[in-house]
């Protein structure tokens, strides 16, 4: 198996080693994917959790300026989101004599909201929005948050470019593949059967091969994404609508990769990022969503004719914002143009200006 973290977010790590040794600091090993420890601007281990300096003007979203605050932050949630979040830190750097500090944790949007809501973090990355009840829990500790919108996310299914059979498969075939009703099938084909019954149009596309799943866990907004877009095709199911538990599951998005790219027959699924960071080694499986396959694309994921769209998000406690104006300053340059300027480097899509706005507006209005 190739455990090889994705390259795209290799350059990230050389980027962030080359600021940090410029600020005079020292680099441990890396791993931005939201998997070890990441201070930036102080003693370095890259990873979920991440600290990043920064103190400056910069240039803000109407062509003026932001100035940073010094003081710490703390952020933890989506490993999807985690990359930009990175970024955004690493542009407080970049502007700044490095008085500011912000923490960046990856181990899942679930994760990161329980720890949002019992007041342990400032700011919590999302991949998906804020479940009921997850509402009842901020409401119940008195924590009060604004939602903020930031990039546009494609959840990519992926196979091994080996695997020349599968190019295109729709919803009930991928329900048919990853539904609990499909615990113990360990060959495409075996799916076959559910896939019809499910009204599926691709059953002759399942091929005789090994079955082999990598896919995030439970406490991971990408998990709970596809459960979405899945739906419950079984009207008789009286189950909670979940995914088979019988896969290989990590909250890496690098561990997910690598299993993808080490069986020939894999199938998979990760944030639109991941897929790009690793170029031709992974296979991106077309959707149709009812309107023929769709790849996806910048465009197809930013126009939403690729149905596997949807909204990556920074939910703020708004008091924490108040109290600390480190976190208002992170914000505030997160959602300059500057700092929104990272989403495509990061591997994501830009909102389009209507929304851009709107998330402008929101964070105007706490």
């Amino acid at each position: 198996m190739n455990n090889s973290i994705p390259r795209r977010l290799l350059a990230l790590a050389a980027a962030s080693a080359l600021v940090l040794a410029a600020c005079g600091d020292d680099d441990d090993e890396s791993d931005p994917t939201g998997a070890g420890d990441t201070t930036m601007g102080g003693d370095t281990t890259m990873g979920p959790d991440t600290t990043m300096d920064g103190d400056t003007t910069t240039p803000g979203s109407t062509g003026g300026t932001v100035a940073l605050e010094g003081g710490s932050v703390s952020v933890s949630g989506s490993s999807t989101v985690e990359p930009i979040s990175v970024r955004v830190g690493e542009l407080a750097i970049e502007q700044s004599g490095g008085d500011l500090q912000a923490t960046v944790e990856g181990p899942g949007t679930g994760d990161g909201f329980e720890l949002f809501c019992g007041g342990e973090t400032d700011i919590s990355d999302a991949s998906r929005p804020i479940a009921e009840e997850e509402i009842a829990a901020c409401e119940e500790a008195g924590v009060e948050y604004v939602e903020l919108e930031v990039a546009i996310d494609g959840l990519t299914v992926l196979t091994n470019p080996d695997n020349a059979d599968v190019t295109c498969l729709d919803v009930p075939a991928l329900y048919a593949l990853l539904g609990p009703e499909s615990e113990g099938v360990t060959e495409w084909s075996a799916a076959s059967e559910l896939a019809g019954t499910v009204g599926s149009e691709y059953v002759d596309q399942l091929p005789e091969a090994p079955l082999d799943i990598f896919g995030p866990g439970q406490e991971s907004g990408t998990y709970d994404t596809m459960v979405e877009f899945l739906g419950d095709p079984i009207e008789a199911q009286e189950q909670e609508e979940t995914l088979r538990a019988d896969y290989t599951s990590s909250a890496r998005d690098a561990e997910i990769v690598a299993g993808i790219e080490g069986s020939s027959s894999s199938l998979g699924w990760v944030g639109y990022a991941f897929f790009v960071g690793e170029g031709d080694a992974l296979k991106a499986i077309e959707i149709d969503g009812g309107d023929g396959c769709v790849a996806p694309t910048e465009e197809t994921i930013a126009d939403g004719s690729y149905s596997f769209s949807r909204s990556l998000f920074i939910y703020v406690n708004t008091a924490k914002a108040e109290e600390n104006p480190a976190v208002a300053s992170y914000v505030d340059l997160y959602l300059s143009d500057a700092g929104l300027a990272t989403v495509s480097d990061a591997g994501y899509v830009d909102l389009p200006a209507d929304r851009i706005e709107a998330t402008r507006q929101a964070w105007a209005d706490r």
